[in-house]
């Protein structure tokens, strides 16, 4: 068998993995099954919390090839063939009084994850219910976020109209950037996790667990939360439907998510 040159393929979910159905296509699935018969291994890096990648994992046939997830933004990474948690790091809840002071101010929702539930304060909006039908988990509404999160967390989304969500960035940027992440992953959607803990960290954690080298791993991804894994990766790949700022660091622009981009990105660089 030919030896590879690139052993794992680090991939984001929507806008990069997925089309715009949210749907692995055919193509790309069997793309990505030939690349892992061949002996190459494929992470999943994802904001969405652990139950929101899963199905996308099982169709890469976690069990039998051993897929791994990097949920919450590289905040947990789990090997789905042997159900370890290689890594995991939990927001501290001391900050949420700070977090949900700004957020009061705001028409922004707060939002985290428990169990099969989306955790949501500050009322319920759209970008909420977006959220919700992303990740397939059912909204639970509560009163006090901050009495009620009183268990561990690996991070809040802030859910809003952009141009607040922008607004909201600058403030907590501010206020606690320097203890916590604080980043968009979507125009409506701002991130809070633990400081320091980004896509690119989760697969340096990962890779160095596996034994590979920064060079012998390809990052795929559209997103503002993409770029830091697409810039750290030996091949950063950025999805012709990636943003300007990701297609700028990006050492190559593959085809759309609509267009088979993850499909040839496999056939151009591992065969």
């Amino acid at each position: 068998m030919k030896i590879m040159k690139y052993k794992i393929m680090v991939l984001d979910i929507d806008g990069t993995l997925t089309n715009s159905e949210k749907k692995i296509t055919p193509k790309t699935h069997d793309a990505l099954i030939d690349y892992q018969e061949r002996g190459g291994k494929i992470a999943i890096a994802s904001g969405r919390p652990t139950k929101g990648i899963l199905p996308y994992a099982e169709k890469l046939d976690l069990k039998k090839y051993g897929v791994f997830i990097m949920a919450f933004n590289g905040g947990k990474i789990i090997n789905c063939q042997s159900g370890e948690t290689v890594f995991s790091a939990n927001l501290p809840l001391k900050f949420l009084p700070e977090i949900c002071d700004e957020v009061y101010k705001t028409n922004i929702g707060i939002n985290t994850y428990e169990g099969d539930c989306l955790i949501a304060g500050n009322g319920v909006n759209e970008y909420t219910m977006i959220e919700s039908n992303i990740i397939g988990l059912k909204i639970k509404e509560v009163e006090d976020f901050v009495s009620y999160v009183n268990f561990d967390i690996n991070k809040c989304l802030l859910s809003g109209n952009p141009a607040e969500v922008v607004e909201l960035e600058k403030v907590l940027s501010k206020r606690v950037g320097d203890k916590l992440g604080v980043f968009r992953s979507e125009p409506f959607f701002l991130e809070v996790v633990p400081k320091g803990i980004d896509k690119a960290r989760s697969i340096d954690n990962l890779i160095k667990t596996l034994g590979i080298k920064t060079e012998e791993c390809i990052a795929c991804g559209d997103g503002f939360n993409d770029i830091t894994m697409v810039e750290y990766a030996g091949l950063g790949v950025g999805m012709a439907n990636a943003n300007d700022k990701l297609k700028a660091v990006a050492d190559f622009i593959t085809s759309s998510n609509d267009e088979d981009g993850i499909a040839y990105v496999v056939e151009k660089f591992t065969k």
